[in-house]
């Protein structure tokens, strides 16, 4: 009995197609992301090869499911679940480290200069546990992590070897492109929420909560206050959406995830720096943190909405132009991986 046809044979035969099959899923699965074709189910054999130009015609830019796909691919990854987890951390500890310094009955620190002054409001309404964890985050923590994310979007699958079969039709790059960056502002959604329910949930359990009072002065209910902090989540997660561009563009520009990553966060870092330099005021307004911290006149009686409008409307250019270098790099970039 030949080596193929004993049971040996038959075995090694087997595990060989395993271990050849194994990339073969892979590609499966980055080809049904892009098609939004389950891996088991195939087109009619009858229907014959159709040119991907014609399909990439049949198709409008814009669909379901290859959102859908990309959100779940974004959500599922442990890191980012353990982004959203470390955000949501941060309002429980600076309650806790509030609880605990204020349990002799001592006034609370001044915030150590981060953002408007909450802090000494927390111990009197726990409701300023969430505007003072997003004044808290919003400088380093969720720019680090909209940058991890969005910096990875192209340049992680590039890098993973994925690329290539995202591209095939009827995907085509610019729906890729939006898709990614779509996924990239609800993830700056998610974690400024993850910031804001968990700071709001923390206040709650370890302060008194009631009437708000404004840097104003003046009095508003609680059901108000709490639809002025959805409103300031709103626009922090909206303060990102240039950030997130800015970290598409630098995807497109290189093959390693890594790099991508660690360019973004040290743009913001850049940036960052260059706005605390009294020399630079005529380069601040031009900076995409610089009005960043305006969700602080929404808390103002009647709202200031000067800044917030700026900070809105740096955010869109920052958007447009940065979303468009990365179309402009995508769309004609050599995909080799």
């Amino acid at each position: 009995m030949s080596r193929a046809e004993s049971p040996a044979g038959d075995a090694e035969g087997r595990g060989a197609g395993v271990r050849a099959g194994a990339p073969q899923r892979d590609r499966a699965e980055s080809v049904a992301r892009a098609t939004d074709v389950p891996r088991d189910g195939a087109p009619p054999a009858a229907a014959g090869p159709v040119p991907p130009a014609e399909v990439a015609a049949g198709r409008p830019l814009w669909s379901l499911g290859i959102f859908r796909s990309e959100l779940v691919t974004t959500f599922r990854r442990w890191r980012t679940l353990t982004l959203l987890g470390v955000l949501a951390a941060v309002p429980v500890l600076i309650g806790i480290a509030i609880r605990i310094e204020t349990a002799d009955g001592g006034p609370v620190g001044d915030g150590g200069g981060q953002g408007p002054a909450f802090f000494t409001q927390i111990t009197n309404n726990g409701l300023f546990l969430v505007f003072a964890a997003l004044a808290a985050t919003l400088p380093v923590f969720l720019p680090m992590a909209v940058g991890v994310v969005a910096g990875d979007a192209i340049a992680g699958e590039a890098n993973s070897g994925t690329l290539r079969y995202l591209l095939v039709a009827p995907a085509g790059r610019t729906r890729l492109l939006l898709a990614k960056y779509t996924a990239a502002l609800v993830f700056c959604l998610a974690a400024t929420l993850a910031v804001a329910v968990s700071a709001l949930v923390a206040g709650a359990l370890l302060f008194p909560v009631g009437d708000v009072t404004t840097i104003s002065g003046t009095r508003i209910s609680f059901g108000e206050g709490l639809l002025r902090a959805l409103l300031i989540a709103l626009l922090v997660a909206a303060s990102l959406t240039g950030l997130a561009a800015l970290g598409l563009f630098v995807s497109t520009l290189t093959g390693s995830g890594v790099a991508a990553m660690a360019t973004t966060v040290g743009l913001v870092v850049t940036a960052q720096i260059l706005n605390t330099i009294p020399q630079l005021d005529a380069v601040h307004p031009y900076l995409f943190p610089h009005y960043w911290l305006s969700f602080a006149d929404v808390l103002r009686e009647p709202v200031l909405w000067d800044d917030v409008l700026r900070n809105l409307g740096l955010q869109g250019v920052y958007a447009a132009v940065f979303g468009s270098a990365a179309w402009a790099r995508f769309t004609t970039k050599d995909i080799t991986a």
